[in-house]
């Protein structure tokens, strides 16, 4: 992907010499050149069209941001009741995400949705141990939330 990317860059930059004229719009205009050649001259890659993976990272931090916001509602119904009626806990789900940069990056975007820490990880980083602050609602949306992330996650490790 990083050898896709450096080249499509070093065709616009070479674009943009070639015009002769450093311009935003011959940049550019380099840049779809070089996208373009890269995309018809793909097979010749060890690796996917770098774009693919692009458009994957986009999505995971849409995800992200969909789940930041649904999780953030949640908590703010529950401090607003009259009465604060939670029943936190510890639950713990196992996961199907094999490396450690996969694992990391599951644990760090479930312990930033609000209502939900990521408290440990076992040795194997198969089971990961939560705590929530509501164990009946949390608890569902993480496991919703570990579903689409791991995924998301896949599409942009693999």
């Amino acid at each position: 992907m990083s050898i896709q990317l450096l080249l499509n860059i070093f065709i616009a930059l070479l674009w943009v010499f070639l015009q002769d004229s450093f311009e935003i719009t011959n940049f550019i205009t380099g840049f779809l050149v070089g996208l373009s050649l890269i995309f018809i001259m793909r097979r010749f890659f060890p690796t996917p069209f770098y774009l693919k993976k692009v458009f994957s990272i986009i999505h995971l931090l849409y995800l992200f941001n969909l789940e930041l916001v649904i999780s953030s509602a949640l908590i703010i119904k529950q401090i607003l009741r009259p009465k604060l009626n939670i029943t936190p806990g510890i639950f713990s789900f196992e996961t199907e995400l094999e490396s450690d940069m996969e694992v990391t990056v599951l644990a760090l975007l479930l312990t930033l949705t609000p209502g939900s820490v990521v408290l440990e990880i076992t040795e194997d980083n198969k089971v990961f141990y939560i705590h929530a602050m509501d164990i009946p609602e949390s608890r569902d949306a993480v496991l919703k939330a570990k579903k689409t992330f791991e995924k998301a996650i896949m599409e942009v490790t693999r």
